[in-house]
């Protein structure tokens, strides 16, 4: 697996970011999953590894939005 298969953006996790560009405020992993029609588990674990990319930021204590990095993701 290279780098960049490493970093690709499957898509579980181009939803969960969608849902998180389009919440006004940072969501916590269950608002997010209600939003996105997934499981809660399945959400908190590609949190896990968006915010290990730089795609996803914690501003408030268990609640997550998305990054410019992850806009640009987004629109790639």
């Amino acid at each position: 697996m290279t780098a960049k298969d490493k970093n690709a953006l499957d898509a579980t996790g181009r939803k969960v970011l969608e849902t998180m560009a389009a919440a006004a405020s940072p969501q916590g992993p269950k608002q997010i999953a209600e939003a996105a029609g997934l499981d809660g588990k399945v959400v908190s674990d590609q949190i896990k590894g968006l915010k290990s990319q730089g795609l996803v930021d914690s501003p408030v204590r268990c609640k997550y939005a998305i990054t410019a990095a992850g806009k640009d993701r987004l629109a790639s």
